[in-house]
């Protein structure tokens, strides 16, 4: 659900997966596993996508939060 909610606000914010892992210092590679759920995302790498985002960390925990915040950038 993490990655799913994270790849989800990260589209809605016109945000690419190459802006995200050089913010990271991590390759689009190993980005895109992350995001696809291929690798895990320790706690404190996604507090920091989090904060690029401009989002809570918990938002990418529940699903309605989720939606709120995409429903909330199309409209604002």
């Amino acid at each position: 659900m993490v990655f799913e909610n994270l790849k989800r606000i990260r589209l809605a914010k016109g945000v690419t997966q190459m802006h995200l892992s050089k913010k990271l210092g991590i390759s689009n590679m190993a980005y895109s596993r992350m995001e696809n759920g291929e690798t895990k995302i320790d706690v404190e790498r996604l507090r920091v996508i989090a904060v690029l985002l401009g989002v809570d960390i918990n938002i990418f925990f529940d699903k309605e939060l989720t939606e709120f915040v995409i429903e909330k950038h199309y409209v604002s």
